[in-house]
């Protein structure tokens, strides 16, 4: 795990590229030209948020095949959610971007994204959102009826979300319950039902956006201050770092509590000590996290916010394993 390191000034950017994307990614450097705004829109040129939403999908698929047992059927299940990531992030960034749009034109690191900058119009951003959607929708009703009436429900936390940042201090909140979705999801997509380990790895989940996502605010805090945009980080300010210590325990008790509840009744102490490894391995990433942060850092924060794919691998690799024990 390297050290940020910052571009020369004097790099020129591809046309039209948002300020915060990767440098070198696929949609600048290869992407037809046509498409790009489009892919823009939905993010692809900054894939973390794909990670983001598509973990917490393979923890609670992980852990369901952990506790009845895997099937032929979950390979299905573990590229649905993956094509499901990248669509339903695509389709929560577009609409995100349409309700912001005034927001987006204020602040320094949003103004280059497609719509403000005038790449993409607010009614081709709706029609690109709504063609997501639908392809989403198309996987979403290959698994079980429970299943799709869960994707049916976290329809209503992502509507709610870019809007949470108007009237509360804790819009990361609701960014976790869009975020976490999948850990329910892919449970009952496994297991044709509700249970208690998937609502507490859900719980774990939203403490962990609310780690990860209070050291991304921490970039806009200045802009958002000034328009009058409320977040965590703000909320935080120079006390953040004992705020994410405390979202940082929550997230790992949650974690062992759900792979508790799952499979201590299964009398296997090595499955259940590699299952426990998960909690332990993506608490101790977030303390190497919190080691380096520079809340005053814009670039450190992008770079420890961008290594949170790690932290929910490493969890969702542990859990994998104990389900093939």
């Amino acid at each position: 795990m390297s050290e940020p390191r910052k571009m020369p000034e004097n790099v020129a950017r591809p046309a039209g590229q948002v300020a915060d994307a990767v440098r070198g990614n696929w949609v600048d450097e290869t992407a037809p030209a046509w498409s790009r705004p489009w892919l823009r829109l939905s993010r692809a040129d900054r894939p973390i948020g794909t990670w983001l939403l598509l973990l917490p999908c393979w923890w609670g698929l992980a852990l369901a095949a952990a506790t009845t047992g895997p099937r032929y059927e979950d390979l299905w299940i573990l590229a649905g959610c993956a094509i499901g990531a990248v669509l339903m992030r695509g389709a929560g960034c577009t609409w995100n971007d349409f309700t912001d749009r005034e927001f987006d034109v204020a602040v320094a690191r949003t103004r280059s994204r497609p719509i403000p900058s005038g790449q993409v119009t607010p009614k081709g951003a709706l029609i690109w959102m709504l063609l997501q959607m639908g392809v989403a929708a198309l996987i979403l009703l290959s698994f079980n009826g429970a299943a799709v009436l869960m994707g049916l429900i976290a329809l209503a936390p992502v509507a709610v979300y870019p809007f949470a940042k108007r009237f509360t201090w804790w819009p990361q909140v609701f960014l976790g319950l869009a975020f976490n979705w999948g850990a329910l999801l892919a449970w009952v997509a496994h297991t044709g039902s509700l249970g208690w380990p998937a609502i507490l790895l859900y719980l774990s989940g939203i403490a962990w956006t609310l780690f990860y996502d209070t050291i991304y605010a921490h970039q806009d805090k200045e802009d958002d201050a000034l328009i009058g945009v409320k977040s965590t980080a703000r909320l935080f300010g120079d006390r953040t770092g004992v705020w994410l210590v405390r979202f940082q325990i929550l997230s790992v008790v949650l974690m062992t509590g759900a792979i508790l509840v799952a499979l201590l009744p299964q009398d296997n102490v090595i499955k259940l000590a590699i299952a426990l490894a998960a909690p332990w391995a993506m608490g101790w990433h977030m303390w190497w996290q919190l080691r380096r942060l520079d809340i005053n850092d814009t670039d450190i924060c992008l770079h420890l916010f961008r290594s949170n794919r790690d932290t929910g691998l490493l969890a969702a690799l542990f859990i994998a394993c104990a389900a093939v024990v």
